[in-house]
């Protein structure tokens, strides 16, 4: 049976935190430049996980609603971020935040936005944000075909993922302009970099919803062939995750 968005990473949380990749440092940058982004603001991190986005922002000196419906993500978020003042975690979703109207300067999501309902999504953050807010979308998209370890990795995924095909992120994406309508989103795209050896790697798969965890038939052939793949393309014991972290931002609109 297929798990729901706000419950599939309840039994893969310390993975998660160990092997997902964050975010280029010029995110912020390109935030600050483009929207404005001051300490004083304060944003709404929707589906913040256990807050790696959320840091960066509680880093820029920003107060951060912490809106996470999944109890074992976010608890391990505060855990991570207890040392942050500003921070106030939230058990809520993207869909109903529980947040007040006309709340926060910025509604944030990142890796996350493929879950959502985004037409009710929508709904929601044009409700919290301030007049002339900003909503800002973000994806670490991994690269499938850029070098031989991740296009043999790509169809490792293909192969055994349980519904990779299915919730790929690439399917929103492709209708994010539609979620901005009638406003205009724009996109930027930064570089960014992960290096494992095999522990790394095997721990960077099973930290993603769609891969087969122990007792899954599925599961013993899939690390067997992760192990094949990382012995046929490792250089020093290592390989390399490429992404391109896509940053879509602009004020939304009145709905049509």
């Amino acid at each position: 049976m297929t798990k729901p968005p706000t419950a599939r990473f309840s039994d893969r949380v310390e993975d998660y935190v160990r092997y997902r990749p964050g975010y280029p440092p010029e995110v912020l940058d390109l935030l600050r430049a483009e929207c404005g982004l001051r300490p004083r603001h304060i944003v709404a991190d929707i589906a913040s996980g256990t807050g790696m986005f959320t840091r960066l922002l509680l880093e820029n000196g920003n107060s951060v609603f912490a809106v996470e419906p999944n109890t074992e993500m976010r608890e391990m978020g505060v855990r991570q971020l207890e040392a942050y003042k500003r921070l106030v975690s939230v058990a809520g979703t993207a869909e109903e935040t529980t947040l007040g109207s006309a709340s926060v300067d910025f509604v944030t999501a990142a890796q996350a936005a493929h879950w959502f309902d985004l037409p009710r999504a929508r709904a929601e953050f044009a409700r919290i944000l301030k007049p002339e807010g900003w909503c800002v979308l973000i994806w670490n998209e991994r690269r499938t075909e850029s070098t031989p370890f991740l296009g043999d990795y790509e169809q490792l995924l293909l192969t055994y993922g349980t519904d990779y095909k299915e919730v790929r992120h690439e399917r929103t994406t492709a209708i994010i302009h539609e979620f901005f309508a009638p406003a205009l989103a724009d996109e930027r795209v930064f570089e960014l970099r992960q290096r494992f050896d095999y522990e790394g790697t095997a721990g960077r798969l099973l930290s993603s919803s769609y891969a087969p965890l122990e007792g899954h038939p599925s599961h013993a052939p899939m690390m067997q062939e992760l192990e094949r793949i990382f012995r046929a393309h490792a250089t020093d014991n290592m390989v390399e995750f490429e992404y391109n972290t896509r940053v879509y931002y602009g004020r939304l609109g009145e709905a049509s």
